[in-house]
């Protein structure tokens, strides 16, 4: 079975956006590192060297090679990453391995099932 790892960089508000919006595509688990910072192409300003700028996640998802596009592509409509500048990007990119998925990849298959 192959994988991809879509990394989503948004504002700590949306996380949860991305993580619905992910299970209800198929995905079946995400890691959540808070406290992010992350730069545009303007800098954030500051006030007396303190960021204005809100706390941002990076939401990981591991997910079945054919689902990645689907997700993707759902989770940048649902954050309205294309519409509203600054709001966050995603990515995804392949696996060469993964190891500790053996509790999930029943499910997965049976998600994928009539896609294979």
């Amino acid at each position: 079975m192959k994988f991809k790892l879509i990394m989503a960089m948004v504002d700590n508000h949306q996380t949860e956006t991305v993580l619905a919006t992910a299970r209800a595509e198929g995905a079946t688990g995400a890691t959540v590192i808070t406290s992010a910072r992350g730069e545009g192409l303007k800098p954030a300003k500051t006030f007396l060297g303190l960021e204005l700028a809100g706390q941002r996640d990076v939401v990981l998802l591991l997910v079945e090679e054919h689902l990645g596009r689907v997700i993707l592509e759902r989770v940048a409509e649902a954050c309205e990453f294309d519409e509203t500048p600054g709001t966050g990007i995603a990515l995804q990119i392949d696996i060469e391995d993964a190891v500790g998925l053996a509790s999930q990849i029943g499910t997965i298959c049976c998600e994928i099932e009539d896609q294979l």
